[in-house]
């Protein structure tokens, strides 16, 4: 019994160091944990804002107009595709069908001289956006 009490403050000192030890990972690793998931939090929240830029942020924009394939034979079939953002109606000039918007979207063309398209996009307060490209016949 004497010469574990002569241990006693030995083991004290051991089990209060390893107390501090196992503390500190413990924190060190809590802490590690809080930071990675604040930095996910800010990577996921700039993609939500480079995605919401991208779609116009509010703002009527015209994603895509073009034809596939750009050039065609005549009277052949080309497919006319248009993606816009934030617009309340859309119009092909000259006209090939009744359109709505749409983020992505395509209508077959069917020309017979090379044509240029012309895509007008307005939104709810009167603003125009415009596009354009040739869709070559040889």
């Amino acid at each position: 019994m004497r010469g574990l009490r002569a241990l006693l403050p030995y083991l004290t000192v051991v089990v209060v160091l390893a107390a501090i030890y196992a503390g500190w990972t413990v924190y060190s690793r809590w802490n590690a944990n809080r930071e990675s998931e604040r930095a996910a939090k800010a990577a996921a929240a700039e993609a939500d804002k480079k995605i919401v830029d991208q779609y116009g942020a509010g703002q009527l924009k015209i994603l895509t107009f073009y034809a596939s394939p750009a050039v065609v034979k005549p009277g052949g079939r080309a497919l006319v595709c248009y993606g816009v953002a934030n617009a309340k109606s859309v119009a092909i000039e000259p006209h090939i069908d009744d359109i709505a918007p749409s983020l992505s979207r395509c209508i077959e063309a069917f020309p017979r001289r090379t044509t240029e398209y012309k895509l007008v996009a307005t939104d709810a307060k009167g603003q125009t956006a415009t596009q354009s490209f040739v869709l070559r016949v040889d």
